[in-house]
């Protein structure tokens, strides 16, 4: 623990669909959300206008839809975010050596080792600064946390969304975090919180009276030992530059102890979508499925399975974790169960037979929504089914692959533009740049001769990126 707040974190601002806002100026103070838009889609991202809605990160996309019907719905553009964050993360290393980024779009820094502040107020000046430059130079916002650990700074940043910056002083943890939910304690999912709500912890202060053998009796002696301590304030890691993600994973521990071998299935089914989702949410795709089963006796056996090449599709993905689970033997219960994927690689789409057969479903799912949602140029209009009234032939199946909501195209004529939708034959388009006014959609045949993707255009103008 420090006794300045000289360790920053900082998380972009629903960072997916506000690059997709500020790239697209008549989506700006709408609901956007952004994932697999198949019907075994997630969410990656959802804007927080779609968030009044109840939508949110990891939640299934057709769930989504009924929340927020008319909200504007596109495919990630993880090349266009990753260029975003390679801006970002530039600015960071310009403030300290020891930048450790979490994902895209979030990451700690400590200035301390940069240099540059040693109190609260030069913390503060840095932490001002650092959002100005991003919203310069990006044309995004990002909130900052500053205090004197990791754990306390990445709640402040939590609390400054959006747009802002919250300064934690040292001294002042236990303060700040006695009467908050056991949930806002790093490692106290919904099963850990109901588990200590029933032991009848609710508050993180409960958790410091309680005592760490109590915890340890509860949760077992690592977790608990480690829950003591972050109740008490204390977190002592260092930030750790360039730290590689090597995995994503997902697990649940459920309450009483599972012995239907298809409750058991179904959960495994369940933790593989959310670890697709996590992974596509960090722009990433991996090789090997890993298979996390802890048995009615605390025993954990864990189980693998090595793909030819990287994928981030959630079929792949269920299908082996479902592979994985019949060669373990759950006889007697299951107390844990976990999915998992390793062996990262930049987001790539390797798989193209599950991409193919998901975009055939999209279509058809497309088809019967189409009465709903109306034309792709109606409300938002820029849902994946905004103007397929008909599931069409596998020559559709081809449209969509091409002209993906969301993405950019430019025409000969009318300029730099993005597809809405598209549908039997037709591509609905709207033609608009970042820095214009809100633009105009217009509606071309799908082998439209003056009609071509395009790499997507800065956020700010004048500002030049790879591949712009």
């Amino acid at each position: 623990m420090r006794a300045a707040p000289t360790i920053l974190h900082l998380d972009m601002d629903a960072f997916f669909a506000a690059a997709e806002q500020a790239a697209k100026p008549s989506l700006r103070g709408k609901p956007v959300v952004v994932g697999g838009l198949g019907p075994r889609g997630v969410v990656a991202t959802a804007s927080y206008e779609a968030r009044r809605f109840g939508v949110h990160s990891a939640m299934p996309m057709g769930q989504a839809r009924r929340l927020a019907p008319n909200a504007a719905y596109l495919v990630p553009r993880f090349a266009f975010y990753r260029s975003i964050s390679e801006q970002v993360m530039e600015l960071l290393g310009r403030l300290s050596p020891l930048v450790e980024p979490l994902s895209l779009d979030e990451a700690f820094v400590d200035l301390e080792a940069g240099g540059l502040a040693d109190d609260s107020a030069g913390a503060r000046v840095v932490g001002e600064r650092l959002r100005a430059d991003i919203l310069a130079t990006t044309g995004l916002t990002g909130s900052v946390g500053l205090a004197g650990s990791k754990m306390i700074a990445k709640i402040a940043s939590e609390e400054a969304k959006p747009d802002g910056l919250v300064l934690i002083e040292p001294g002042t943890e236990r303060e700040l975090l006695g009467p908050r939910s056991v949930r806002i304690l790093p490692g106290v999912g919904p099963a850990t919180g109901e588990h200590l709500r029933r032991a009848g912890m609710t508050t993180v202060s409960d958790l410091a009276e309680a005592g760490e053998d109590e915890l340890v009796r509860l949760l077992g002696r690592a977790h608990g030992a480690s829950l003591y301590r972050m109740a008490q304030g204390y977190d002592d890691r260092a930030v750790v530059a360039e730290r590689d993600a090597k995995s994503v994973s997902v697990e649940d521990t459920f309450d009483v102890d599972l012995h239907d071998r298809v409750r058991i299935r179904t959960e495994v089914e369940r933790l593989a979508e959310r670890c697709v989702g996590r992974l596509r949410a960090s722009g990433h795709s991996g090789r090997t499925i890993v298979l996390k089963v802890r048995r009615y006796d605390f025993s954990t056996l864990t189980r693998s399975e090595t793909l030819r090449g990287p994928t981030d599709d959630p079929v792949v993905v269920r299908e082996a974790a479902g592979r994985l689970l019949e060669a373990v033997d759950t006889t007697g219960g299951v107390r844990l169960l976990g999915v998992g994927v390793s062996g990262l690689a930049d987001y790539t789409q390797e798989d193209l037979f599950a991409q193919a057969e998901e975009e055939r479903a999209a279509v058809a799912v497309a088809a019967a929504e189409s009465e709903a949602v109306g034309s792709a140029g109606a409300g938002s209009g820029a849902d994946a089914g905004g103007a397929a009234h008909e599931a069409g032939s596998a020559g559709a199946v081809a449209v969509e692959r091409r002209w993906a909501p969301g993405h950019d195209v430019r025409h000969a004529v009318h300029g730099a533009g993005w597809v809405q939708g598209s549908g039997v034959g037709r591509v609905t388009v709207r033609f608009e740049e970042p820095w214009s006014a809100p633009g105009r959609v217009r509606t071309f045949s799908v082998d439209d001769p003056d009609l071509e993707p395009s790499e997507p255009l800065p956020l700010v103008r004048g500002e030049c990126r790879a591949g712009a």
